[in-house]
């Protein structure tokens, strides 16, 4: 979605205003009506591209998580076939990539915390499975850079800093933001400062 340089297609523009306006109003608080107007085309016009407002939904949560592991991969592909910053330069790359998603995709942040339980029984499994893989290749990630870090620590810390980035839709408005480049950097100085945080020893 955010990572997307070219024009939307008629389906995604869909998928983009259900989720806003899902995200404001609630799933039930929204007809099918109300996002055809969204996009300029009737209610009825809405079933040429989804089955309905459950569809929706679905395509919207497991798409998203589908697409942080799949750029996750991609940023981890793209070091090993660079010189690159090594493990310290990919978790660098994992961050961004994470703050990018949790400031250009708010309305899914919410959509995800409100609704992931209306998903059919198979729909949510697969996203809890998609979301599972994404962890672990942080964990990976982060072990690499503080090699004295615990597995289950370094998992704890990873769910940890991907509750800091997703904290975006509690942020205020974004004219109450110091701008996206200054809470972008704001964002990733404060997910490295949890990970050394949680790498040191007690007592140290």
């Amino acid at each position: 979605m955010a990572t997307r340089t070219d024009a939307p297609t008629r389906r995604e523009q869909i998928l983009r205003e259900a989720a806003r306006l899902f995200a404001e109003r609630g799933f039930h608080g929204v007809g099918v009506d109300e996002i055809g107007a969204a996009v300029g085309i009737s209610g009825p016009g809405l079933y040429r591209h989804f089955a309905g407002k459950d569809a929706m939904l679905a395509e919207l949560l497991v798409g998203i998580s589908g697409q942080l592991l799949t750029g996750g991969r991609r940023r981890v592909a793209e070091a090993q076939a660079g010189p690159g910053g090594g493990a310290e330069g990919l978790l660098d790359s994992l961050i961004e990539g994470h703050i990018d998603f949790a400031l250009d995709d708010r309305p899914l942040i919410t959509l995800h915390d409100r609704e992931l339980d209306r998903l059919r029984d198979s729909d949510r499994k697969l996203v809890r499975q998609l979301q599972r893989q994404y962890v672990e290749l942080w964990v990976e990630v982060v072990r690499e850079v503080y090699p004295d870090l615990g597995e289950p620590s370094a998992r704890s810390a990873v769910h940890s800093v991907f509750g800091l980035l997703n904290s975006t839709p509690h942020l205020g408005r974004p004219g109450a933001l110091p701008g996206r480049a200054g809470t972008a950097e704001l964002l990733h100085r404060m997910a490295r400062g949890a990970f050394g945080a949680a790498a040191v020893a007690p007592g140290a």
